[in-house]
């Protein structure tokens, strides 16, 4: 689109926009390449594709702003008719966090650790709002309980580092909302969080998108929330547009192979397949040849692709799509390539966790003086659960519900207060980490969610493998080096790897060494904390196919914790769901996914969204959030949508068992 050709309805308006660095040999290497996109007020659009596609670079150049090294090589980006790169400073935080609001994927990007959350909602207030003082207090409690915060008036009295990372998210979408912008720009917004606040918050965006009139680019590689917000939908591939159209055009009938690919990595909660993986991996910066830059990841690319860059021209489809075979582009299959089946798993015990109750809660001097240390609520309790060799257990449910404080306590590093956990031949495994023995540390492993926090930034490779090589098997010398590339092979990498720190992979490579280090231990049980939330889906399918074969190979035992269910359907054998750290349910995947499920259970399944823009997720008006569990009774009483009476508020849910293991803890008796 040239500027001859822009209207005044174009609310936001990128014309053929070029951005890149100075490379080494002084020429600009482009990030983005000729783009030109409009945004109406009123219209949300999704960009997608995945890390490194320029899709957050696009976003911020919205707002007129480039990260250190980025320059802008030619081209426009303006708003509401102001162009952006032409501002000076002070013209452009007048419009910044007002008119114009960003909601960062790293909510620590936009909290102040010093601050209390209220003080720092009023201040988006005062700063951006037309709100006389005194009405703050009630406007920051009115955001809160938007963003489905329990609790809005303690917590508006905490600090950045006394809420949970979904909980740091919601309040930085709270404080871009304070100002009540009039184009919000949402980068990966809703990554960690769980499955039933991403889609009320969803809800909540559309909603103020249709009253207020607020335009939205949505940057996200979770395709699902694309299809419930987006109008439109732009798929990037090495810094170009590859496919531009309405999102039932792109979702239903996607016309570019990339497109179709992305769409074929997403598990789905109705399919029993693996996740199908894109090989190879985009170009770098600068490694784009003359011709298509997905020609050699392309199952249907010829020897024209290599020699010509096709231009973005309308498909059979309707939408605009980048490629010299849009004709051919339904070949390519859309679902996953291996099926996932129930697997007999042998009844030896790898881990056996007996009434394990945990608390954050420390006794302070007065109650270990008087016995009384063991009083504190449990924030999780009675957790009696056997883990088989082989087996993947799913751990499931909203923030808050005592996933990741198991695999703590299970890792050594958060002792409970009662209860035992034995391992594969029946002994006691100590509570704290420091004092097990080094067999004991070797058997079981822990995968975090993100590896930047587990990777030594100053270690190669190398010497991050050989942690768990030197101190379990006493490796060295060539023996050392033949296992650390073995292991990176395993995990489709590759010796050459080695030499390179962990600021020179991406971050699924990254996320590949961390599952890699775990593996060098032989462990008989891996600890998997949210470890594909922050993936692409490309990449994200790949780790789950890295990890099944790893679990076949070895008859290594996972606990995998997520939030996404579907990933939770094709990788786990049984899945445990918890609430205010209560089991519910607990037995083989089918089953619960299938009709027999706890209410709490239904709850959660009703709310993952599908890649359809069509589909609508089962969701409660009243569903609200919970801070606590109540004292007497079920815990999920205060939400049931199908209590039954005040038995469900005094007694606690008698257990109810099933075919093949499959137990419900409910009063109901209409199963």
């Amino acid at each position: 689109m040239t500027s001859a050709e822009t209207t005044e309805r174009d609310f936001l308006a990128i014309n053929d926009l070029s951005i890149g660095f100075r490379g080494r040999a002084g020429t600009m290497v482009p990030v983005l390449r000729n783009i030109s996109l409009t945004v109406q007020k009123g219209e949300s659009i999704g960009l997608v594709g995945e890390s490194g596609s320029g899709k957050s670079t696009l976003a911020l150049a919205m707002m007129g702003y480039l990260k250190t090294g980025l320059k802008v090589i030619e081209g426009s980006a303006s708003f509401d008719g102001i162009e952006m790169f032409t501002q000076a400073r002070k013209s452009l935080e007048t419009i910044r966090g007002g008119r114009l609001a960003l909601i960062p994927q790293n909510s620590g990007q936009s909290l102040t650790p010093t601050l209390r959350i209220g003080a720092q909602i009023a201040e988006a207030l005062r700063l951006h709002s037309s709100l006389p003082e005194t009405a703050h207090s009630a406007r920051v409690t009115e955001l809160l309980s938007q963003v489905r915060l329990p609790d809005p008036s303690t917590i508006s009295e905490r600090y950045p580092h006394e809420l949970s990372g979904g909980q740091q998210q919601r309040v930085a979408i709270a404080m871009a909302l304070a100002g009540e912008p009039e184009a919000l720009l949402l980068d990966e917004p809703t990554t960690g969080l769980d499955v039933t606040t991403q889609a009320h918050i969803l809800e909540l965006l559309r909603d103020l998108a249709r009253e207020t009139g607020m335009a939205m680019v949505y940057v996200s590689h979770d395709l699902g929330a694309i299809a419930r917000v987006c109008d439109r939908v732009i798929v990037m591939y090495a810094g170009e547009v590859v496919l531009e159209g309405s999102a039932k055009q792109v979702l239903r009938d996607p016309g570019h192979p990339y497109a179709r690919g992305l769409l074929a990595s997403i598990p789905q909660l109705k399919d029993t397949h693996l996740p199908r993986a894109l090989d190879g991996r985009p170009p770098a910066p600068g490694q784009v040849g003359n011709g298509c830059a997905f020609v050699d990841r392309c199952v249907i690319a010829t020897e024209n692709c290599s020699a010509a860059r096709p231009e973005l021209t309308q498909g059979p489809s309707g939408a605009k799509t980048r490629c010299h075979h849009a004709e051919r582009v339904n070949e390519i299959p859309l679902i996953g390539h291996r099926e996932v089946s129930q697997r007999n798993l042998p009844e030896t015990i790898s881990l056996n966790l007996d009434d394990l109750a945990i608390s954050y809660a420390r006794p302070n001097l007065f109650e270990k003086l008087t016995g009384r240390e063991n009083q504190a609520t449990a924030t999780v309790d009675a957790i009696t659960i056997a883990l088989r060799k082989g087996e993947t257990l799913g751990l499931v449910g909203e923030s808050g519900s005592g996933k990741s404080t198991i695999l703590k306590s299970l890792a050594g590093l958060l002792p409970p207060l009662h209860g035992s956990v034995d391992v594969a031949d029946g002994t006691p495994l100590p509570a704290r980490v420091e004092d097990r023995s080094a067999s004991q540390l070797r058997q079981i492993q822990m995968i975090f969610q993100n590896p930047d926090e587990s990777l030594n930034p100053r270690q190669t490779i190398a010497q991050i493998l050989a942690q768990p090589l030197k101190l379990y098997f006493g490796l060295s010398g060539e023996a050392l080096n033949e296992r650390s590339a073995q292991l990176l092979e395993q995990v489709r990498l590759g010796a050459h790897y080695l030499d390179r720190l962990p600021s020179q992979l991406s971050g699924g490579e990254k996320q590949r060494v961390a599952v890699a280090r775990a593996f060098a231990a032989e462990p008989d049980l891996v600890l998997c904390d949210e470890i594909t939330s922050a993936l692409d889906v490309s990449v994200q399918a790949a780790v789950l196919e890295l990890l099944d074969d790893l679990r076949r190979e070895n008859d290594t035992s996972y606990v995998f914790v997520s939030h996404d269910l579907a990933v939770v359907r094709v990788l786990s054998d049984r899945v445990a769901v918890l609430y205010q750290g209560r089991l519910c349910e607990i037995g083989p995947t089918k089953d619960v996914y299938g009709e027999t499920s706890h209410p709490y259970t239904e709850v959660l399944l009703g709310a993952v969204l599908e890649p359809d823009p069509d589909f609508s997720p089962t969701l409660s008006a009243n569903d609200a959030v919970e801070l606590s569990p109540p004292k007497a009774g079920c815990p999920f009483q205060r939400r049931c949508p199908k209590r039954i009476g005040d038995v469900c508020d005094t007694v606690i849910p008698p257990r109810r068992d099933f075919a093949d293991g499959h137990t419900i803890w409910c009063h109901r008796e209409d199963f």
